[in-house]
C-alpha cells in the first residue's frame, strides 16, 4: 500500500492513526494536540475528517452496544473478572443489561 510501512498494520499511516486514536480516547490534552498535528501533516483534510468520523462513530457504537446488553463471551467474563471487580464496573446500572457481567 502506498505509505504503509512496518508497524502500520498494512495501512498507510496506521501507527500514526493508532497514536491519534489513543490520544482522542485519553485525557492528555498535550498528547491530543501533538498527535492531531502529526496526523494532519500526513493526511489530506478529507482523510483527516474521515479518521475523526471513524473514531467518533466507533466510540458511539461501542457505548450503545455496552448499554443495550450485548452478552460477554465466556472467555471475556473470565478474563475481565478481576478488572471489573477492581474498578467496580459490575456496580454500574448498565452491567445489569450485560449477561455475564455480574459473574
Amino acid at each position: 500500500m502506498n505509505g504503509a510501512v512496518d508497524g502500520d498494520g498494512g495501512v498507510a499511516h496506521g501507527a500514526r492513526l493508532v497514536a491519534f486514536t489513543d490520544a482522542v480516547m485519553g485525557a492528555d490534552e498535550a498528547a491530543l494536540v501533538r498527535e492531531r498535528e502529526a496526523l494532519r501533516a500526513v493526511l489530506s483534510q478529507g482523510q483527516f475528517i474521515d479518521a475523526c468520523a471513524v473514531i467518533g462513530s466507533f466510540n458511539v457504537v461501542d457505548r450503545i452496544a455496552d448499554a443495550t446488553g450485548i452478552p460477554l463471551d465466556p472467555g471475556m467474563v473470565q478474563m475481565t473478572a478481576g478488572v471489573r471487580a477492581e474498578l467496580g464496573l459490575n456496580e454500574f446500572a448498565a452491567a445489569a443489561n450485560t449477561p455475564g457481567a455480574r459473574e
